[in-house]
């Protein structure tokens, strides 16, 4: 874990870079590793609806985590961007290669004209993306703020888990008051689950 500091915008560049420079063999096989963890957790284990996320780019490549969720019998959720009015919205999927389009920037999102629209009260478990990620449960997006609207605008809220590679856990992220920390980090090396204060 290199040591990466300064602004938010500093560090989403830097970890970028490092995630970027793993190369995409190396990125799918920890990205294996990695999401066997998370299917190994009690938490996840525990869950019968998941939000999870279509990963791209360099992100960790979930298209086997999510259809192994469809396929163990739960319910998969997936995100929606209303680009309108800063949210997300949550639909069910039933079949990711049938029910996912092009969304924004790119991002496969649920046809909402095939899959049905669910309350995030009804999930039970949340894997959420993230660019860096600190053993506290610190997080930091892509900057658009959608994940902590959602997060912080429940009453309760189920897991959060972040996943991720090793090179993107960073000493400390700076927190502002409305975001909102994961309970556990799951990258190669391990599990941390965050720490209460």
């Amino acid at each position: 874990m290199g040591e990466v500091g300064g602004s938010k915008s500093g560090i989403r560049s830097e970890v970028l870079r490092r995630r970027e420079a793993l190369g995409g063999l190396l990125r799918g096989r920890l990205g294996e590793e990695i999401l066997g963890r998370v299917r190994g957790l009690e938490e996840y284990r525990a869950a019968g609806v998941v939000l999870a996320y279509a990963g791209v780019g360099s992100e960790l490549d979930t298209a086997g985590f999510l259809r192994g969720v469809i396929g163990s019998g739960r319910r998969l959720v997936l995100p929606r961007v209303n680009r309108e009015e800063r949210r997300l919205e949550l639909y069910e999927v039933e079949d990711p290669g049938r029910d996912l389009v092009p969304g924004v920037w790119g991002i496969p999102e649920p046809d909402p004209e095939r899959t049905r629209r669910v309350g995030f009260e009804e999930v039970e478990f949340v894997l959420v993306p993230g660019v860096a990620f600190d053993r506290r449960g610190g997080r930091l997006g892509h900057g658009a703020g959608y994940y902590d609207r959602l997060l912080g605008g429940a009453r309760s809220l189920p897991p959060l888990v972040g996943a991720a590679f090793e090179v993107q856990i960073v000493e400390c992220v700076p927190m502002e008051p409305h975001d909102v920390f994961v309970d556990l980090v799951v990258t190669e090396r391990g599990v941390w689950h965050r720490e209460r204060r």
